[in-house]
């Protein structure tokens, strides 16, 4: 029986456990922490099948303006963390000219198109069916012009990608959703994603699925992984894991993890913030305020504002400037009610600067798997590239092509 060590137990490396334990081998999964308690723990909850284009980098001078000045909510970033971003960011900024946005997309679609389908045999074999809401989300808008815009660009998404949505004027979503008030003059739903009402809950249901199955998870420093002649071992509490095979599956710590191994994988940091508030108005389906920079999302433990991206480093303190302001943009068409969080959740998204996830052997080092980098959509894209990275390294032929994701020596 072939065997396999996975480092971290997030949405990624959960996911990457399941394919591969389906395919007979025997994986355990490390983490200093438990399944789901880092960034899958704390997006907005939505599998975004229909995000088949990764976020570009605004590239008009109004809009780099309004950040630089600190005038946007979307986008914030601290001065003491640019000489450690400006690499990653100045890649990040070149290919998101439309032309190269255009065929990174191509590569990216085939992982969100495939979200949907993957989650829900793991949401099937977990139970999770009670987390799950299965009606879309929705775009909405507070003028016009905007939303003329984003009605353009829905509509090159859904020709292209064959992607469902409605648009509905501001009557047609108040039918909808009726606590959103009169500053919301209407919206694009996006009908084919569906929304957690508890996104770390789902990723502890499957990591317990993946222990039912036989399965294990051990609680130990992947700093410690070292390579052997046999392949690989790392310390857990208790003692030591060895196997052939070992994944790296650390999100955004793993291009500091690689260094070490003699790689350089540029990366954006993207810091997002959430808060619940409990006692409002009822909502029905998630809604994202773009031109805001937030998205509020009915969750378990009342609705959740989670925010844009703060380019800070993991050292850097708290700043709820993204969350307050969150907080009063949506107050203006919504009752939120009260908080019900002491303090602001936080954790940072790993964006590569190609925009896509690397998936692929090391190139410099055999049985040493990577599988991270998926930016926002790391929850969404867990199960179809936990498939991807199981078929390649057992020898299947994927069902994607795994080209543009593979890692490249640096």
């Amino acid at each position: 029986m072939r065997s396999a060590i996975v480092l971290g137990a997030g949405m990624i490396g959960v996911s990457t456990a399941l394919h591969l334990q389906k395919r007979g081998w025997q994986v355990v999964v490390v983490d200093r922490r438990g399944p789901g308690e880092e960034t899958s723990h704390g997006n907005a909850g939505i599998i975004q099948c229909e995000a088949v284009q990764p976020y570009a980098m605004p590239r008009d001078l109004v809009s780099l303006t309004r950040i630089a000045i600190g005038l946007a909510n979307d986008v914030r970033y601290r001065l003491a963390a640019l000489p450690e971003q400006a690499g990653p960011l100045l890649r990040y900024w070149w290919n998101s000219e439309p032309h190269r946005h255009e065929r990174i997309s191509m590569a990216y679609a085939t992982l969100a198109a495939q979200s949907v389908i993957e989650h829900s045999g793991l949401i099937d074999q977990s139970g999770s069916d009670n987390l799950i809401q299965r009606d879309g989300y929705l775009h909405v808008f507070r003028d016009q012009a905007t939303f003329d815009e984003a009605i353009a660009k829905a509509g090159h998404v859904g020709a292209v990608w064959n992607v469902p949505y409605r648009l509905l004027d501001g009557p047609a979503l108040r039918a909808l959703e009726p606590s959103v008030g009169e500053r919301i003059i209407g919206a694009i739903h996006w009908t084919a994603p569906w929304s957690v009402r508890d996104p770390g809950r789902l990723v502890k249901n499957y990591a317990e699925l993946f222990v039912r199955n036989g399965g294990t998870i051990e609680t130990g420093e992947a700093a410690s992984l070292r390579q052997t002649a046999q392949g690989w071992s790392v310390a857990v509490n208790g003692g030591t894991v060895e196997a052939p095979v070992a994944v790296v599956a650390l999100g955004p710590w793993s291009p500091s993890f690689l260094r070490p191994y003699g790689y350089r994988f540029p990366m954006v940091m993207k810091r997002g913030y959430h808060r619940h508030f409990a006692g409002g108005a009822p909502l029905t389906r998630a809604l994202l305020d773009a031109g805001c920079g937030y998205v509020v999302a009915p969750m378990a433990r009342g609705l959740r504002i989670t925010t844009g991206a703060d380019l800070a480093d993991f050292s850097m303190s708290t700043k709820e400037t993204q969350l307050k302001r969150s907080e009063r943009y949506a107050r203006e068409f919504i009752d939120l009610g009260t908080s019900v969080d002491p303090e602001p959740w936080f954790g940072t998204r790993p964006f590569m600067a190609s925009m896509l996830p690397v998936i692929g052997e090391a190139p410099r080092h055999r049985g040493l798997w990577l599988h991270f980098g998926h930016g926002h959509q790391g929850f969404t894209m867990g199960a179809a590239s936990g498939r991807l990275i199981a078929e390649m390294m057992t020898g299947e032929t994927p069902y994607i092509d795994p080209a543009p994701f593979m890692p490249r020596a640096a």
